[in-house]
């Protein structure tokens, strides 16, 4: 299947590239363009595409609340939104993630990288970049854990909860099988059985969803 991508960047040469990049790889193309928020907004419920590359900082509406209003959308239920930009602070990463999105890279990026990157985001796995795994755990372990487990958890079964402690800790699928002694196929099924019942777009938000609700505590070194 090829990836319908859509690129949202206010720089006319940045977009340019990012599309002659896409263009000539056979399993992925461009099916819109935008340079600013709501025109990727607009954009990406007139053609649906798989995949909104975002640049956070644009004019009028920045990336971070057309994200928002592109995981709010359920018309866009299948749009995964992988945020790219030049800067790396912590407030745009985790703005940008509570927003929903995917996943985070720099710009600078190689550019085989960045096509390895659509394909794990359109498959709906979450991908953040550079070590941003350790950065995100970190944050969450700054804020004070809930005093017990949300209710939110309460759909998930026993084997859930324990499967959702696997993603949580950063384990692929196969970790997972090894971990839980279950096969590869069947700790697959668990994870989407997951991010179905928690309404998640991909593993990012698992992991998040995990650390919220005080299902996954973080450790003393994590602190």
């Amino acid at each position: 299947m090829t990836i319908r991508v859509l690129l949202a960047d206010d720089q006319t040469t940045v977009r340019a590239g990012f599309k002659l990049l896409i263009d000539s790889t056979p399993d992925m193309h461009v099916v819109a363009e935008a340079a600013d928020g709501k025109t990727a907004v607009d954009g990406a419920r007139a053609t649906a595409p798989d995949v909104i590359l975002m640049d956070i900082r644009m004019p009028g509406m920045d990336g971070i609340e057309a994200t928002r209003r592109v995981t709010d959308d359920p018309a866009l239920r299948e749009a995964h939104v992988l945020i790219l930009t030049t800067f790396e602070h912590d407030d745009y990463i985790f703005g940008a993630l509570r927003a929903g999105a995917a996943g985070f890279l720099l710009k600078d990026t190689a550019p085989d990288e960045l096509l390895d990157a659509i394909r794990v985001v359109a498959s709906g796995e979450g991908l953040l970049g550079r070590g941003l795994t350790g950065r995100v755990i970190k944050e969450f372990a700054a804020q004070p854990p809930p005093a017990e487990p949300a209710p939110e958890l309460d759909i998930l079964s026993d084997r859930e909860r324990e499967v959702l402690q696997q993603i949580a800790a950063g384990l692929t699928n196969e970790e997972i099988a090894g971990a839980l002694h279950l096969s590869p196929a069947t700790a697959k099924t668990y994870v989407h059985r997951i991010m179905t019942k928690l309404q998640a777009r991909d593993r990012v938000q698992l992991v998040i969803f995990a650390y919220d609700k005080g299902l996954v505590r973080p450790r003393p070194q994590d602190r």
